[in-house]
């Protein structure tokens, strides 16, 4: 059985002095932490007084500069965020159930799978569930699963190979792509329909984030070769990576469908990577999906059920142009 002192824990925590608390590490003082929360610096003291008090451990350091955290108050604001989180999150839900609108899911989702795929996929779901509200972030993959797994997200939409092993996230499979060398039109590779990755590291390459799932696979090649990748520059977009290619300043991987969707970027042409990495997986991502809320697994659960050759184009060979010869000389007008 649970001691009396654990049972009783919740009730002697005091959400305001949390709040203070979380206002104070913020700002390193307990005097602006008072200006910004409107209250008497002594009232803000005496309140984190008695937090420690409450907690039996002290978790600031004081000095006449301000404050520092100790280990026990580093603790501490990590879980004091979370529960704050939690709170503004269950009253914004709640207020939507007042407002009418019957359910609320976050989603993080990569590059990739925003531009491929989820435009058509949640286009469905929102016309077919008009009372659930999706929020939709895009991020790097790896920021993807840090925010499934600290909870700021419901569900992640990702390349999960860049996965550590050990975790602890829950995946179900959502779509394939297959990574595509981009080049200018009237480049000498442009009349190659594929080519191996190490064929490309004589070239200068216009790359993505030096942390998104791509450029960390391209590195990876680069280094299993013994070669370093020539970055001449790196984007934040497709469409501007499209561009700068267009215009000479080097080539560029990227996803094939997200190159068909963006006509009229340039007068480019694609090659298709033999490479094994090329042909990637997207995965839903949940810290469980058995303990989602009813929206957010009704969503993971319209999102998992897409169409079986996860190309996105319904022919099943995944160059997009439905002959489904595996030829990948498309260009854009």
């Amino acid at each position: 059985m649970q001691p009396a002192s654990e049972r009783s824990f919740p009730r002697r925590i005091d959400l305001t002095s949390l709040q203070l608390f979380v206002a104070v590490c913020e700002l390193g003082s307990i005097g602006k932490a008072a200006e910004r929360e409107y209250i008497a610096p002594s009232a803000v003291s005496k309140r984190l007084s008695d937090l420690e008090g409450t907690l039996d451990t002290t978790l600031l350091y004081r000095h006449t500069r301000g404050v520092d955290l100790t280990p026990a108050g580093e603790s501490l604001l990590h879980h004091a965020r979370s529960v704050l989180f939690s709170l503004e999150r269950m009253q914004g839900e709640l207020s939507e159930y007042a407002n009418g609108i019957r359910g609320h899911v976050r989603v993080h989702a990569s590059i990739s799978a925003v531009v491929q795929f989820l435009p058509e996929d949640l286009g469905r779901f929102a016309r077919e569930h008009p009372q659930v509200k999706i929020d939709l972030e895009e991020h790097l993959s790896t920021e993807v699963l840090r925010a499934v797994q600290e909870g700021a997200a419901d569900l992640g939409i990702c390349n999960t190979a860049v996965l550590m092993p050990g975790h602890t996230l829950q995946m179900r499979p959502y779509r394939r792509d297959q990574l595509v060398l981009i080049v200018p039109r009237a480049h000498p590779l442009a009349a190659r329909g594929e080519i191996a990755f190490e064929d490309t590291l004589d070239e200068d390459h216009v790359g993505l984030h030096a942390n998104s799932s791509i450029r960390l696979a391209m590195r990876d090649a680069a280094a299993a070769r013994g070669r370093a990748l020539r970055l001449r520059i790196h984007v934040t977009g497709l469409d501007a990576m499209c561009r700068m290619i267009h215009n000479g300043l080097g080539v560029g991987v990227m996803p094939r469908r997200a190159f068909e969707l963006m006509h009229g970027v340039g007068e480019l042409a694609c090659l298709r990577l033999t490479d094994d990495w090329a042909e990637r997986r997207i995965d839903l991502v949940a810290r469980d999906f058995s303990t989602l809320p009813v929206t957010s697994r009704l969503l993971a659960q319209h999102l998992a059920a897409g169409d079986g050759d996860g190309d996105g184009d319904g022919d099943g060979d995944g160059d997009g142009d439905g002959d489904g010869d595996g030829n990948h000389s498309s260009t854009t007008e």
